[in-house]
């Protein structure tokens, strides 16, 4: 009889254990004794922690993804969105991605036998006047590419017009939230934009205000006290404004208002402040906890339920190494949850013993720029190029497939040569337009 598993999320956790389930069952799988099926909006995994860098131009924005589609022959992949699960009846209901705006979407059942549960998270945002209209995130590739293309985009702006106003609201770049994600993306982008310069006669790089603004009185508490004090410090002495203890009450017309009384205009708001479980959760029958997270155990199963298994951002993971406390929805948890739960998932399904999650938190890093960085790794504090070498050498130990590690490391090679590119490709978004305007009628 043939067993069923469905993974739903295409990120590190659900790829990894689907990759488990067809190295260690390929026999079961070649035999039709078991099925498995993935679904996610997209047909690759995204690698976060490479974000930055392919928004900054260092990686060639292909190279941090990994086609779900290639490195999983005989899984089945299945681009939608799980619009509901009732896993006492062992079904999901899904809604098959989008094929045009005139054309009736596709809700498909999909039964199954046994669940692994890893939709990941969302940006988790506030109900601040404009944000939704004006602000863009930062937690996948497209808007990475997005972003790049705005920075530069501003840049052209900035060096073409005659207004003073339009002029420095272009120059004005704005990022709220100052852990990981926020951080890397301002450090990297705002590096990129200074090279960028160079290619503006008219533009002088001093000209550019870039800000943080952040409502605790710390950055990148992962890497302790010390080395977040000394990553504010040396942000500020590149001329970045962080703004500790402060919030943005308002965005509307992308006219800041900062809790602190100052307000001004930009052209940029990149909203970074944290992540909320994805709002499937809660179209479930799964158990959840007080912050919307599915109920874990140790051992990475749905507590109090058959068959079903969690792990990554969305999951409350006890941490064995803090009796009372969760694991953190970080990468590095996610890539080591992820082993464990494809091990297990393996264990289940071959009637075994289940392993528990336990890992000490071995530190932090991140990158802040081109041979920039810091860290704290087993106690051990770093800066500069030692901890921004630890940072790509790290990341990429975890990237997945040899393909795209080799990818990578040449990025990384060729970048030793030559400059990145800084060119505007912005009408990829809208391709069409030059179209439209050829079959205008005068």
């Amino acid at each position: 009889m043939s067993e069923h598993v469905l993974i739903v999320g295409g990120g590190y956790v659900g790829m990894y254990t689907a990759l488990q389930l067809r190295r260690k069952m390929r026999r079961r799988l070649r035999d039709g004794q078991l099925k498995i099926t993935l679904v996610d909006p997209q047909s690759y995994m995204t690698y976060q922690p490479f974000l930055p860098e392919a928004a900054a131009g260092n990686l060639e924005p292909r190279h941090v993804v990994v086609s779900l589609r290639r490195v999983l022959p005989g899984v089945t992949i299945l681009n939608g969105r799980v619009t509901g699960i009732d896993h006492a009846l062992r079904e999901a209901t899904v809604r098959v991605v989008e094929r045009g705006e005139d054309e009736p979407e596709e809700i498909r059942t999909v039964s199954y036998d046994l669940l692994v549960f890893c939709p990941g998270s969302i940006s988790r945002t506030l109900p601040i006047p404009g944000l939704a209209e004006h602000g863009i995130g930062f937690k996948t590739v497209a808007e990475a590419i997005f972003l790049r293309n705005h920075v530069l985009r501003q840049l052209d702006i900035a060096a073409s017009t005659t207004d003073a106003e339009t002029r420095r609201r272009a120059l004005t770049f704005v990022f709220v939230g100052g852990g990981y994600a926020g951080v890397e993306a301002l450090a990297e982008l705002e590096d990129m934009a200074r090279d960028a310069c160079e290619y503006y006669p008219d533009l002088d790089a001093k000209e550019m205000r870039w800000v943080l603004v952040e409502a605790s009185d710390r950055i990148l508490p992962e890497v302790g006290v010390d080395m977040g004090k000394w990553t504010v410090d040396a942000l500020r002495r590149r001329g970045i404004d962080v703004r500790l203890q402060t919030l943005l009450k308002s965005a509307e017309n992308l006219d800041l208002v900062l809790s602190d009384g100052e307000e001004f205009g930009t052209g940029t708001l990149v909203w970074t402040a944290g992540v909320r479980p994805n709002p499937l959760v809660k179209e479930t029958d799964l158990p959840l906890d007080d912050k919307d997270r599915v109920k874990a155990t140790a051992e990475l199963t749905v507590e109090g339920v058959d068959n079903a298994f969690t792990a990554g951002d969305i999951a409350a993971v006890p941490d064995l190494t803090k009796p009372g406390e969760f694991c953190a929805p970080n990468a590095q948890h996610a890539v080591r949850q992820a082993k464990v739960l494809g091990d297990n998932v393996v264990a289940a399904l071959r009637g075994g013993q289940l392993k528990a999650y336990k890992h000490a938190y071995a530190g932090s890093v991140a990158s802040l720029g081109l041979h920039k960085g810091v860290a704290q790794v087993y106690g051990i504090k770093l800066r500069g190029l030692p901890a921004w070498f630890m940072h790509r050498t790290y990341h990429l130990s975890r990237l997945p497939t040899l393909n795209r590690k080799a990818r990578v490391t040449a990025d990384w090679t060729l970048a030793l040569f030559f400059k990145r590119e800084v060119v505007s490709l912005g009408t990829l978004e809208r391709p069409r337009e030059e179209f439209k305007l050829a079959t205008k009628k005068y």
